[in-house]
This record gives C-alpha cells, structure tokens and sequence, in this order.
C-alpha cells in the first residue's frame, strides 16, 4: 500500500525504474515512449551521459551551498549561458526551483521595481484567460484558466484578464488574421485605461499557450503590438516561457520568433531537462538596476535557490543542446511531426484543429468539426485518450477545458528533441490505435442516444 500523495487519489501508477533515450520503462518491463516529455520536460530523454556525469561530479565536489552565504561556479557559469544568449536588454538570472516559483518572483519583483522608482500606485497585473503561469497562490491568479483557479478563488490575488489569442475560436468571419491578433491585442490598452495607466505594473502572457489551451500561437504581429502598449504606459511586460522556451519550439527563447523581447522571462522545464529540478526568472537591466540603485536587494527567496547540482546539470543540457545541433533538429522534426499528425487525423470526424510550433504540438477534439460543438466535459475524452495510449506504450499530455476552463479537450505532443525520423511514424501510429479505442465506445454511444 503507497503511502504517497499522488496526483490523483484513485489511480495507480505504474512504477517508472529506467530511462533509455526516448523511453520510460516501468517495473513490469514495459517501455512507453516519452512524446510529451512529461510535462515538456524531459527535452534530451532520460539516460544523457553528459547530464548524468556533470550531476556526480557536481556532487563530488559540492551539491549544495546556500545562497545567502554563497554563490557557485555552476551557477555564475549557467548565468553567463542564458544571458549571452537572451534576447536584448536580458542581464541578470535567478534561480529558483521550478516554474511556479519564477512566475511568483516575477509578480513580486514587478511590484518591488516600482517601489523603488518611486512609483507606488502601480499594482494591477493583467494576464490572459485561458493562460497558466503556475500554482502558487500569485501564479494562480494571474493564469486564467477558472478550473484551476476556482475552488482557491477567496485565496486569489486581485488580477485581471484579457481575450487570449485563439484564432480557431475567436476569429470573426470575414476577419484577416493579422486584423484579429491586432483585436485581441488592443484589449490590453482597453484594459490599462480601464485599470488606469499609472496603477498597472505588469502584463504576462505566454509566447505560445501550453497546458491549457494546447499550443496556441499567437498571430503575426500580436505580440509586436503587445509590447508597443507595454512601452507606452510603462507596464512591464512578463514572457512565461517555462513550457515552450528552453529551445521547445525551435528556438532558444520562444519570444525570439515574435521579435520582441520581455522585461522578464521565466524558464523551467527543458531548463534542466528533469535532470534536476529548477527554473529560472531573466531580468531586463532596466530593473536590475533600480533595485541595485534603490535598496539594493529583492525582497523575496527560497532555500533552493541557485542550487550547485540543479545549476551543473542544467548548464550540462544546455551546452549538450547547443553542441549537437538540436534546435536545428527540433524544427525537423517539429515540422515532420506536425505534418505527419495533418495527415493521420486532419479528416477524423473528431479532430477539429491540429496546431502548434516545433516540437510542441496539439490536437484539439471536437463532438462536430462544422460548429466546432465540443465534447461534454463529463465524458472525459482528454482522459480517457491518455488511458488508452499508456496502454499502447505512449506518453502524451491531455487536458480538458480548452475552451473556457470546463469544456473542451485537447492533447499535447511535446518529444524529446533527440526523437528521430522513425519515432514520428511511432507517436502518429500508436496515438491512432488509443484514439480508435477511445472513439469506437463514443461512436457507439452516440448511435444509441440517436
């Protein structure tokens, strides 16, 4: 009998023992192939000897040092890596222990950075619905998916929401797409004046959607207009990249391929690759220095923070990714991928759309592909797909509540970057035999309700 507090209550988890590249293996011996990489995670697989070996040698000489007396070689090193590498005006990174615990720095710090300019009233976040950001109490409030947020919501920090960018539903007819992201766009600047423009600290958005919506990107230009309004009423703008940055949908930071950059940009996941567990908060100049010229230190921490072993391995998957191409392979196969999944499941009478960018796909289910009518939330069709494909050896990301938080139902597909030619044809072939067993009972259940 487990005495672990599992995810869910009522499910048994198979017992995961080995990794072996782009598998898990349990203690049965089955081996299920990782197209999700957990949760976007696990971005090099799970047996890379480079990662492993900077772990034991990292430990071998010292695996943890606290920050309020030290700083460590594996940190100052992996520091220098990302900000060489960030989008402009990118100068400082603190470490923290995952994506959650980013997110809340940056909320935190948005509110500190005024303070210090001399600007106190600024205090209003605004995010996007539909959006996550994390589940500590302040990265709740900014997402804006009301299932997660709902039975915490006398909990909840006062912020505020805006339309995500979501052409498959928000798209008028007779709308360009361009005119539709420019739409949705200018919802931030209704809601600054709304708030009032010298009381709104920050906006926060994730460059493409992950958990909750299923890899949604965003319009050409959206994100370009976004950071025009930020500039004009002096709003900091906060890019949650912990699921689709570290290299995810091509590129190093997702923002690249917007041609902006953020104030602050929160990293996790493939960060670390699931070697270690850690995330990161990349700050602007502009708001080191106030801090530096004003109090002189972030009023905020965590024990873990700038941990030597977290900060050796993930600067060993960051050197492995850059040495061996892999971003350049992410786009390959990303490509493939999505093209392969067009092909299998385009016209399946349950597919309604298919979308994403590099290796960071998503298939959204719909009960009709002409009104785009999804399933009820109680038949559970995002579960029961992720049922049926463990059963078929496969790894995927599911979720309901695509739409509005209850209805609606989509699957990610997030592989390793190392997957190969061949392993594409093996997602698409044993995502079919679960979506036939999961559409054949439905099939039938709607012939008898007819």
């Amino acid at each position: 009998m487990s005495h672990v507090f599992h995810r869910s209550n009522s499910a048994k988890y198979p017992i995961a023992v080995k990794g072996d590249g782009v598998y898990v293996i349990d203690k049965e011996g089955n081996r299920y192939f990782d197209g999700s990489s957990g949760a976007a995670v696990s971005c090099l697989g799970h047996s890379n000897e480079a990662v492993r070996s900077a772990i034991k040698e990292q430990v071998d000489k010292i695996a943890y040092a606290h920050s309020g007396f030290f700083t460590t070689d594996p940190a100052e090193e992996l520091a220098d890596f990302l900000v060489s590498r960030a989008p402009k005006g990118i100068d400082r990174v603190y470490f923290v222990s995952g994506g959650s615990e980013a997110v809340e720095a940056s909320i935190k710090l948005c509110r500190q950075y005024f303070l210090e300019i001399g600007k106190p009233e600024k205090r209003y976040v605004i995010a996007r619905m539909q959006s996550y950001h994390g589940n500590t109490l302040g990265a709740l409030s900014a997402g804006g998916n009301q299932w997660r947020r709902k039975q915490y919501e006398p909990l909840l920090v006062d912020m505020h929401h805006i339309s995500a960018c979501y052409k498959y539903r928000g798209k008028n007819e007779g709308e360009s797409d361009f005119d539709y992201g420019q739409r949705v766009a200018n919802e931030l600047e209704t809601k600054i004046l709304e708030l009032g423009a010298d009381k709104v600290m920050a906006f926060c958005a994730e460059p493409v959607v992950g958990a909750t919506m299923g890899c949604v990107t965003a319009e050409e230009g959206y994100f370009k207009r976004i950071r025009e309004i930020c500039d004009k009423y002096e709003v900091l703008l906060i890019l949650d990249e912990v699921m689709c940055g570290m290299g995810r949908t091509g590129t190093l930071f997702a923002a690249e391929q917007e041609g902006i950059t953020g104030d602050i940009i929160t990293i996790a996941k493939g960060l670390g690759a699931g070697y270690q567990p850690i995330g990161a908060m990349l700050v602007s100049k502009k708001i080191y220095d106030a801090i530096t010229n004003g109090s002189g230190f972030f009023q905020h921490g965590h024990t873990y923070m700038g941990h030597a072993t977290a900060c050796a391995a993930s600067l060993a998957v960051q050197k492995f990714i850059e040495s061996e191409g892999l971003l350049a392979n992410v786009v390959d196969k990303g490509n493939k991928l999505q093209a392969s999944l067009i092909e299998r499941f385009a016209n399946h009478p349950f597919v309604g759309d298919i979308r994403g960018r590099g290796l960071f796909q998503a298939i959204e289910f719909v009960q009709d592909k002409a009104t785009k009518a999804a399933f009820a939330s109680e038949d559970k069709i995002n579960a029961k797909i992720k049922t049926a494909a463990m059963k078929n050896g496969l790894m995927c990301y599911p979720m309901g509540g695509t739409i509005d938080g209850k209805n609606g139902d989509h699957v990610m597909f997030s592989p390793p970057f190392i997957v190969e030619d061949k392993h594409i044809n093996e997602i698409t072939d044993k995502f079919a035999a679960a979506i036939d067993d999961v559409f054949a009972t439905v099939q039938v259940k709607k012939a008898v309700n007819a």
